[in-house]
């Protein structure tokens, strides 16, 4: 079948009746999800992981990217309007967002954040599209031993991108290293760390495990916390004349906007940087790319500085999905869940799903632009209302959202102790959050470290014992040559934060 075919059937797919709902639906929870501060996408993808088993796998794929194509746009609404970024990537636009705000501009800055939103998404698919014929060559090329060091690659790099934090990134990295060892080994034949309960034969199971390190752990801090998510504030009034007059500003600043887009698709590439580091670099190129005369209102209420991060928010979405589908290295957090719906669905991302399943990925990449558009202009029609969910208190909020993740992980297995683990795992993240260790490295080491450990082993295999064989290859080169190269960023900042701090005391 070719391309156009392929093309063809996906559409008819997609727009199937419950196709469509289940697209609708997971745009609107993605929203919902995005506007809550703390919350997120990832977040959301874990909850409803249980609630797709009895999908088809095309109809699952659809309503998870439905929520990752519409979460970072409705960040972008309490970023502006209460100084408070939905998801991480969105703490770029708060920086000219809220200034705006504050100067009666709201609407004018929703309506540039939400169509920039949509059309980098756009863009970043388009980015998608255009790699895959490249991608399945590149594919080839790789074997175990890159693999093994592509892992290793995903946890520093990721780890890397919480700059000052990169030890205690690594630290949670270890941890969901260590818990992803627990149960069968499928080598050696061992049970291991299992504590004589037949529960952890299979290990932890990934689903619970996420729902109760992301969603219970943010629960459990925002009843600490009390009050609600917003922390105060005065809802602004949005009007929505001022918000389409915001949608035109993207296409005004067509530059900004493409290349923002580009920087997004780019850095969400890149295994485990996300959209954080995305939203930041372009926000810190356009002010760059200013005139001289206009940089002093950067900071101050420049819709630049609005359009620049939310285009590349959501064009890493296309880029994080190149490492994701082409070689199983989840690009984001919100990538690492999404890589477990498609094994629950009998999907393996690497070369086999790039030639065995290509019209899955077609439907996932209409889905996910159908999403971002559809998410966009929901937004700009809804903006005000959905600020009002930060202010729910957290007396109801968080008994709402603890039951849904609690019957979420029961309703996986009907298993009792998915529940107990889910709240274990809370319970876990919590204290992570407290002690200020950054929680994105868990999923990530989840996820990749059964590849590391299976690559490993085939690695050994293949090279009779040895190592050596991973000097031997052109791409394992490279790859641990960028390893180095990451490290040595590390190192380097870390030793002129110390002569800063040792010339600041001197």
């Amino acid at each position: 079948m070719d391309t156009l075919a392929i093309i063809a059937t996906a559409w008819s797919d997609l727009l199937q009746p419950w196709s469509m709902f289940y697209l609708i639906l997971g745009v609107v929870i993605g929203l919902v999800f995005g506007v809550l501060p703390g919350l997120g996408g990832t977040t959301a993808l874990a909850l409803l992981i249980p609630f797709s088993i009895g999908m088809t796998a095309s109809d699952a794929i659809i309503l998870m990217a439905g929520v990752m194509a519409s979460t970072p746009t409705s960040g972008a609404v309490t970023a502006i309007l209460l100084n408070t970024p939905g998801t991480a990537p969105n703490a770029a636009t708060t920086l000219d967002g809220y200034p705006l705000a504050k100067q009666g501009k709201a609407g004018l800055a929703i309506g540039a954040a939400s169509m920039a939103s949509g059309v980098g998404g756009i863009l970043g698919i388009i980015f998608l599209i255009a790699m895959i014929p490249i991608t399945r060559e590149i594919v080839l090329m790789f074997g175990p031993p890159e693999f093994f060091l592509l892992t290793i690659l995903g946890l520093i790099s990721v780890s890397l991108s919480t700059g000052a934090k990169f030890l205690k990134s690594l630290v949670v990295g270890a941890f969901g290293v260590i818990v992803s060892c627990v149960g069968y080994h499928f080598v050696t034949g061992e049970i291991r760390f299992s504590g004589g309960l037949d529960y952890l034969w299979d290990g932890f199971k990934l689903v619970p495990a996420m729902i109760g390190f992301f969603a219970v752990s943010e629960m459990i801090n925002l009843w600490a916390k009390g009050g609600s998510i917003s922390e105060g504030g005065d809802m602004a009034k949005v009007n929505l004349k001022q918000v389409l007059q915001g949608c035109w500003l993207p296409f005004k600043h067509w530059s900004v906007t493409l290349r923002g887009s580009a920087i997004g698709t780019g850095v969400g590439a890149l295994p485990g940087v996300g959209g954080t580091v995305a939203a930041f670099m372009a926000y810190t190129l356009a002010v760059a790319s200013a005139k001289p005369a206009d940089r002093e209102s950067f900071g101050q209420g420049n819709i630049i500085g609005v359009i620049a991060p939310e285009a590349s928010n959501n064009a890493k979405e296309g880029g994080a999905l190149v490492p994701t589908l082409a070689f199983g290295i989840p690009g984001s957090a919100e990538m690492a869940v999404f890589l477990s719906v498609l094994v629950l669905h009998g999907m393996v991302p690497g070369p086999t799903i790039m030639t065995e399943s290509i019209d899955i990925i077609w439907i996932l990449i209409l889905a996910t632009v159908v999403s971002g558009i559809l998410a966009s202009a929901i937004t700009i029609l809804t903006a005000s209302s959905m600020a009002k969910l930060t202010f729910v208190d957290s007396k109801t909020l968080v008994p709402v959202v603890l039951a849904f993740a609690l019957i979420g992980s029961y309703s996986l297995n009907n298993e009792f102790l998915d529940v107990v683990a889910a709240l274990g795992f809370g319970v876990i993240g919590f204290i992570f959050m407290r002690l200020g260790f950054p929680r994105i490295s868990f999923p990530l080491a989840l996820v990749l470290a059964p590849i590391m450990e299976t690559s490993y082993y085939q690695t050994m295999k293949i090279g009779d014992g040895s190592l050596g064989i991973l000097f031997d290859r052109t791409p394992s080169i490279v790859i641990f040559a960028c390893i180095i190269g990451c490290l040595l960023y590390f190192l380097k900042g870390f030793v002129f934060d110390r002569n800063v701090a040792s010339s600041a005391n001197a």
